[in-house]
C-alpha cells in the first residue's frame, strides 16, 4: 500500500471510529478489516513519516468529525469514538515523533476546576492537542486552584486550559486567574476556559485569554494565537 493510500485509510478509520480491526464503525460493513492501530503501525512499518501521518491523516479527520458534529450528523458518542482513535495512534507515534526530535508547540496543563467531576470535553481536548503537537499534562477533574498554580510554577507551562460544566463550578477559573496573578506569573501563561455554562463575556469578566466552546475550536484559538 502506498504512502496516500495509508494516510486515506487512517483517516476514513478515524472519522468511522474504528479503533481496532474488530470495531464496526458508523457505517456498516468495515468488522474484521483493519483500522487505526493496525493501520498506523503498517504505515511506519513501511516508512511512513509519524508527523506526515499526523499532519494529513489524523488532523484532517478531526477537522471533518468536527464538521460532523457542528451539523448535527454527529452525536457525542460519535465524536467520542473518533477521538479515541486518535488517542490511540498517537500513542503509538509519540516514540517515532521524539526520535525524529519534532520538538512540542507547547506545554499545555489541562483541569476541571474544583468541585466539578465531569471531563468527557477535557478529555476530548486533551486528545486533540496531542494530535495538534502539544505536550499535555491533565491534571483530572476536581482539582483545587492552588494545584494548578503549583503545577503551572514547577512545569513551566505555556498554557492552561481549565473546564466546568456547572455554574456552580465555573468561578473556581476566576480563583485559578487570581492565584497565578498573585504569583506573579500571569503574564507567562495563556489561560483558555470552556464548558457548557462559560462564554466569551465569562472569559472578559475574569480575565482569561479566551473562550472555546469545544475541542475544535480550542485548536482554531491557539492556531490564532
Amino acid at each position: 500500500m502506498t504512502e496516500e493510500a495509508y494516510l486515506e485509510e487512517i483517516a476514513w478509520n478515524v472519522i468511522q471510529g474504528r479503533v481496532v480491526a474488530e470495531d464496526e464503525g458508523i457505517e456498516e460493513g468495515y468488522e474484521g478489516q483493519p483500522a487505526v492501530t493496525e493501520l498506523v503501525s503498517k504505515a511506519l512499518d513501511e516508512g511512513c513519516d509519524a508527523k506526515t501521518i499526523v499532519l494529513k491523516a489524523l488532523t484532517p479527520s478531526m477537522e471533518k468529525v468536527g464538521e460532523k458534529f457542528d451539523k448535527g450528523d454527529y452525536l457525542i458518542p460519535d465524536m467520542l469514538a473518533s477521538a479515541e482513535c486518535v488517542g490511540e495512534a498517537m500513542d503509538i507515534l509519540a516514540p517515532h515523533m521524539a526520535k525524529a526530535g519534532m520538538k512540542s508547540k507547547g506545554k499545555f496543563l489541562l483541569a476541571t476546576v474544583a468541585g466539578d467531576l465531569h471531563d468527557i470535553g477535557k478529555n476530548i481536548v486533551n486528545i486533540m492537542l496531542k494530535g495538534a503537537g502539544f505536550e499535555v499534562v491533565d491534571l483530572g477533574n476536581d482539582v483545587p486552584a492552588a494545584r494548578i498554580v503549583d503545577e503551572l510554577k514547577t512545569s513551566g507551562a505555556e498554557y492552561i486550559g481549565l473546564s466546568a460544566l456547572l455554574t456552580t463550578t465555573m468561578r473556581e477559573m476566576a480563583t485559578v486567574i487570581e492565584q497565578i496573578e498573585a504569583e506573579g506569573i500571569r503574564d507567562k501563561v495563556m489561560v483558555l476556559i470552556g464548558g457548557a455554562p462559560t462564554s466569551e463575556a465569562f472569559a472578559e469578566e475574569i480575565g482569561a485569554d479566551a473562550y472555546c466552546r469545544d475541542a475544535f475550536h480550542a485548536i482554531e484559538v491557539l492556531r490564532s494565537m
